[in-house]
């Protein structure tokens, strides 16, 4: 998001050169700097026991294909907590463990998306309103069902599986 005026006094905002960041917008009355940062994301490929991946259809971003789970990071939580709660408010899965795989910028949204695996033990589906199909997939038929388009689901899938078959 661009800000314009200063959060606290309302001014327009000018531009100064902060070290190496070089020009960024400035309120010389506040003495504040305001920086362009992205919005910060988790996205999250989940994998059960049986090294199946477990895919969202969310007609509000394909109708086409599925992708993985994915959410906003929250003020005070951790990426690691971030991933927990999203797998539990999108699918109903508990959390077993995660691990960091790579991140992600996602220009068109301005998103800084931290890619996980979280692995579960396989339990009933819970419902979400983001969510309108829930299914395991085996590790190649995911590949073949996943978003690749304006979407890091197909990518994020890939580190992931080769991430995994490097663990066999």
């Amino acid at each position: 998001m661009n800000i314009d005026y200063c959060t606290k006094c309302g001014k327009p905002l000018t531009y100064k050169n902060i070290g190496d960041e070089g020009k960024q917008r400035y309120c010389p009355d506040c003495d504040k700097f305001y920086f362009d940062n992205p919005a910060s994301c988790v996205l999250v490929a989940i994998i059960n026991e049986n090294n199946q991946v477990l895919l969202l259809k969310q007609n509000y971003i394909t109708t086409k294909n599925y992708t993985l789970c994915s959410g906003y990071l929250k003020k005070g939580d951790t990426l690691e907590e971030t991933v927990s709660r999203e797998v539990f408010e999108e699918t109903g899965q508990s959390v077993l463990s995660c691990e960091y795989v790579r991140s992600y910028y996602f220009a068109p949204k301005n998103i800084i998306m931290t890619g996980f695996i979280a692995y579960v033990k396989a339990s009933g589906f819970g419902t979400s309103n983001e969510v309108d199909e829930l299914i395991w997939a085996d590790l190649d038929k995911a590949l073949t069902l996943i978003e690749r388009e304006n979407n890091y689901s197909g990518v994020h899938l890939d580190n992931c599986i080769e991430k995994i078959r490097n663990k066999l």
